[in-house]
């Protein structure tokens, strides 16, 4: 099915769930709760159609065909 991912077209397998896609585009395991299983900092915030999803429930959060997601990253600097 296709989403929209920061502005851009992304291809993601029938009932991909947040989890599946932060993964698939950090390239990190995360566990059910979304902390990356490696025990370092994700340092990723998810928006799927405008509204925030808390990392507690990217496990639970099904994709739909047509979603606009927002993956945003933490920079640290001044």
């Amino acid at each position: 099915m296709n989403i929209r991912l920061n502005g851009t077209q992304h291809a993601v397998a029938d009932g991909a769930t947040v989890s599946a896609l932060v993964s698939g585009v950090t390239g990190r395991t995360l566990a059910a709760d979304g902390q990356a299983t490696d025990g370092r900092k994700l340092g990723v915030a998810v928006a799927r159609n405008a509204e925030v999803v808390p990392r507690s429930q990217w496990h639970a959060t099904a994709l739909a065909e047509g979603d606009d997601v927002e993956l945003v990253t933490a920079v640290q600097g001044g």
